[in-house]
């Protein structure tokens, strides 16, 4: 049974080593590490440019994962991603060519550029950690993990995700451009003959295997909740259901996530309980996907965002 002070030294570990590729990008990987470590996944959305194809390949890098990533297109098809039966003209028999999908970390760029059929694919893919080809089921890597990008720039040509599979993702991380200084210090390790395409030179550590990480993911049950945080994560869930900026208010499933997510952070920090300010540190990345506002909130200017904040200024926290 790995220690709890183990696990917490893992991902400070995997956490430092990403920050020798990446810069200005902290919350992101710490939201990163926290799906990983409760079996979530990730949406993403923000202006290109932003690294989350380097960071996920450096994190994959750092614990010997295998990584691959899918470009959605709108002609791509479900057997693109999951991948088909081909007849072998040696053996004279069909033989399962497996897909993209087939890795430990996935990175699917542009999610809403694929038609619903392909989305559909990937998403029970998510839910079920399994995929079936002609009637074959096979298993998904035990620390399968998607991490889909949107571009919120450009909607022409795109196919929105419906509500329902918004859902299925832990966390909805909005991506901006890092800070001044950050962006100084990233050109400043370009001049110095930084290459994002050669991350062997970089001289990344090898903090952990699949196998600790699987370990870390079942010390989680270790980690308590007391009942009044328990009642405070669901105080906060019921209160969107009716908020008056709200017109869908967030689900049973965004309950169950803003817990485990909480959990993560606190197995993160090495603590064998969530406090709530785990809980508040959460809630606009677990919620801000699950919750539809009215039209009337959005001409205001309100955003998920601000409109889940007032909703955590007025539940009463636990002492």
């Amino acid at each position: 049974m790995i220690e709890l002070s183990r696990v917490k030294e893992i991902f400070e570990g995997i956490h430092h080593e990403i920050g020798k590729v990446i810069i200005g990008q902290d919350e992101t990987v710490r939201l990163m590490l926290a799906a990983l470590l409760v079996k979530g996944h990730i949406l993403m959305e923000g202006v290109p440019g932003t690294a989350k194809t380097l960071t996920v390949k450096t994190a994959a890098e750092i614990i010997g994962a295998s990584f691959r990533r899918i470009q959605m297109t709108p002609d791509l098809m479900p057997s693109d991603v999951l991948g088909t039966n081909i007849f072998d003209a040696r053996s004279g028999a069909f033989r399962v060519h497996k897909g993209p999908i087939f890795s430990d970390l996935v990175l699917v760029d542009e999610i809403n550029r694929a038609p619903a059929k392909t989305q559909s694919a990937l998403l029970e893919c998510m839910e079920e950690r399994q995929v079936t080809i002609e009637g074959n089921c096979f298993e998904l890597s035990p620390i399968f993990t998607v991490m889909a990008t949107q571009n919120s720039l450009e909607y022409e040509g795109t196919y929105p995700l419906p509500e329902a599979q918004l859902d299925r993702f832990l966390f909805k991380i909005m991506l901006d451009y890092p800070a001044e200084q950050a962006e100084r210090d990233i050109l400043g390790r370009f001049e110095a003959g930084f290459r994002s395409d050669n991350l062997k030179k970089v001289g990344l550590s090898h903090v952990a295997d699949i196998d600790e990480i699987k370990e870390c993911r079942e010390a989680i049950t270790r980690v308590h909740t007391k009942e009044p945080v328990v009642a405070y994560i669901t105080d906060i869930v019921r209160a969107t259901r009716d908020w008056s900026d709200f017109q869908i208010g967030a689900g049973v499933r965004a309950s169950i996530g803003l817990l485990l997510a909480s959990k993560a952070v606190a197995l993160m920090d090495g603590r064998e309980f969530v406090t709530p300010d785990d809980v508040k540190a959460m809630v606009c990345p677990v919620l801000r996907h699950r919750v539809i506002l009215k039209p009337e909130a959005e001409i205001e200017g309100i955003n998920a965002d601000v409109a889940l904040t007032t909703v955590l200024g007025r539940v009463k926290v636990p002492r």
